[in-house]
């Protein structure tokens, strides 16, 4: 494999949902779920972002970040509704996705870009929450297909797309 192309389609494993977490209403913390309905039109079903942006349906961050954030933060663990992303993901570099598929479930996501921080880091986090955040946020991603998608669920790269 001399193609750096080709070594961009090459994942050493699948990855796995770990976490779900929707925002009802605007500015009201997270609830915690097992699963959700993703809709191509409104992302996931009962979030209030409901797809107000078309590359931004859902927000997926690295289960891996978590731990460095928290360490970052001088904390042992970070609850990942703090970090107000939807989709927590193991083992599988999220950033690595960007402009590709991947398959949740029987949903279909295209990684569109990297999910910045807001300023509400800075009050869910402490101070310095903002800069701790910066280059650890995630991920947007757009529905391309619907469906469900459940904690335990593989997370696998379509490379027939």
């Amino acid at each position: 494999m001399d193609n750096i192309n080709d070594l961009f389609n090459v994942f050493p494993r699948s990855g796995r949902v770990e976490w779900i977490g929707i925002r009802p209403e605007r500015n009201t913390a997270v609830e915690v779920v097992d699963s959700v309905a993703v809709s191509e039109k409104k992302g996931l079903v009962g979030d209030h972002y409901r797809g107000q942006s078309g590359s931004r349906h859902v927000t997926l961050i690295q289960a891996e970040h978590l731990p460095v954030v928290a360490a970052l933060l001088g904390r042992d663990i970070l609850d990942p509704a703090l970090v107000r992303r939807n989709i927590v993901v193991s083992g599988i570099n999220l950033l690595a996705l960007k402009d590709k598929q991947i398959q949740l479930g029987d949903v279909i996501l295209k990684i569109t870009g990297q999910c910045h921080p807001c300023s509400k880091m800075e009050a869910t986090l402490g101070p310095g929450g903002y800069n701790t955040m910066r280059g650890h946020g995630g991920m947007t991603a757009k529905v391309v297909q619907g469906g469900q998608i459940r904690v335990g669920d593989a997370v696998v790269v379509n490379l027939s797309e």
